[in-house]
């Protein structure tokens, strides 16, 4: 087993933990350990939401969720020689549960609480616990369902510089103050602004943790970093070129999922665990100039689950309610196909509750199948009919 550099106590809060990571972008974040280009080694991570969520049938945790407290990400992790200007290359060698705690969860965040991609059809909090045996999965909250999962690192990244942090935060602000454009819904908001509040920031103390705190950038999207990108093919065996903004490059990872379907449309939508990461690091000096690098490469690892047959769903780029016609919106695209999905499984006896967290934590293939065809744009969600233990195809 690689040395574990980065360990955590499941029954301890993350600011409390022996070695304490961190829940913001900042790049004055201390890394808690240095390490060499060809080191290979072990990082623990708790679940994204620092274990609020219960293995339990109650969907109040999910509700109640404390959302300034996300991500909690292991690290920042050093390595010795990284420049701005360099690539770190990442191997994500394995990726794996944690003794005593072989079990994920996926939500519906409560309209009050976020919400997610589909608020407006499930506005109220919903769980569903999910019981990992080895590479497979059940959930006794969605019935007849078995799967392989596809674990990764949902979040995983470099820390920004102090002029992209400065970046981000000017046009994430503007953004909010523009009201965004018209047909913007109430809910989700339009960006998370930084936020002081519950920031756990590695060993920073005093006045220096005050101003971090204020400056610093929310976990919650991708950026040009990486960060949330949340891509299931980011599994075992890939390999990720992240751009190197600050000296060390100060790699930082968590929100391990045992599996989801593109888009992970639920926002809690993954199946969430704690559990290890893997990792081999190394550099390619001088590399985002000589590869024209603005947001992270990857090559996808060779071990996922093989499913051959699908039932696949298309949706277009008109609205649901009041029948708008949108230009080319792979958004609202992508929401119907989900949409036109669930009302097709509820025929076969699931709610449209148990579809939408399937949907987002089963290995589904999404896909922008037209974007040119003026004025839809084609998006597809493909589930594959394997994972279902009844029967689901029309006859």
């Amino acid at each position: 087993m690689p040395e574990v550099l980065f360990k955590v106590d499941l029954k301890k809060p993350f600011a409390e933990q022996d070695v304490v990571g961190h829940n913001r972008w900042h790049p004055d974040i201390p890394a808690i350990v240095s390490v060499n280009p060809g080191a290979v080694f072990r990082i623990e991570c708790k679940d994204w939401t620092d274990g609020q969520i219960g293995n339990n049938d109650s969907p109040d945790d999910v509700r109640d969720v404390d959302l300034s407290v996300v991500h909690v990400l292991s690290g920042p992790i050093h390595v010795n020689g990284a420049e701005p200007g360099d690539i770190l290359v990442v191997d994500l060698l394995d990726v794996g549960t944690l003794p005593d705690y072989e079990w994920g969860f996926t939500g519906i965040f409560a309209r009050e609480n976020g919400g997610g991609f589909l608020t407006d059809h499930y506005p109220v909090a919903q769980k569903a616990i999910w019981d990992i045996q080895g590479i497979y999965t059940k959930s006794r909250h969605i019935p007849d369902v078995r799967f392989a999962g596809i674990p990764h690192p949902g979040l995983i990244g470099c820390a920004p510089s102090h002029e992209l942090l400065a970046k981000w935060n000017k046009r994430e602000a503007d953004l909010v103050a523009s009201g965004g454009p018209p047909w913007k819904p109430a809910i989700p908001a339009l960006a998370e602004l930084p936020n002081p509040k519950n920031a756990i920031l590695g060993s920073l103390k005093g006045a220096e943790y005050d101003r971090v705190a204020k400056e610093a950038a929310r976990t919650v999207p991708p950026r040009e970093h990486g960060g949330n990108c949340d891509i299931k093919n980011l599994s075992k065996g890939s390999r990720i070129y992240f751009p190197v903004y600050v000296e060390g490059a100060k790699l930082s990872m968590g929100d391990i999922h045992f599996s989801q379907g593109d888009g992970e449309i639920s926002f809690c939508g993954a199946i969430e665990m704690a559990g290890y990461i893997d990792v081999h690091v190394d550099l390619i000096k001088g590399g985002v100039e000589k590869y024209a690098m603005i947001n992270p490469i990857f090559k996808p690892g060779p071990v996922e689950p093989r499913y051959s047959e699908y039932l696949v769903f298309e949706g277009i780029s008109v609205d649901e309610f009041t029948g708008q016609q949108y230009y080319l919106d792979a958004h609202v695209a992508y929401r119907r196909a989900c949409l036109n999905a669930i009302e097709y499984f509820k025929k076969f006896g699931y709610t449209g509750e148990q579809i939408y967290l399937l949907l987002g934590s089963a290995p589904c293939e999404g896909r922008i199948s037209g974007i040119v065809d003026i004025p839809n744009a084609c998006c597809t969600i493909a589930v594959p009919t394997a994972i279902f233990e009844r029967n689901i195809l029309p006859i």
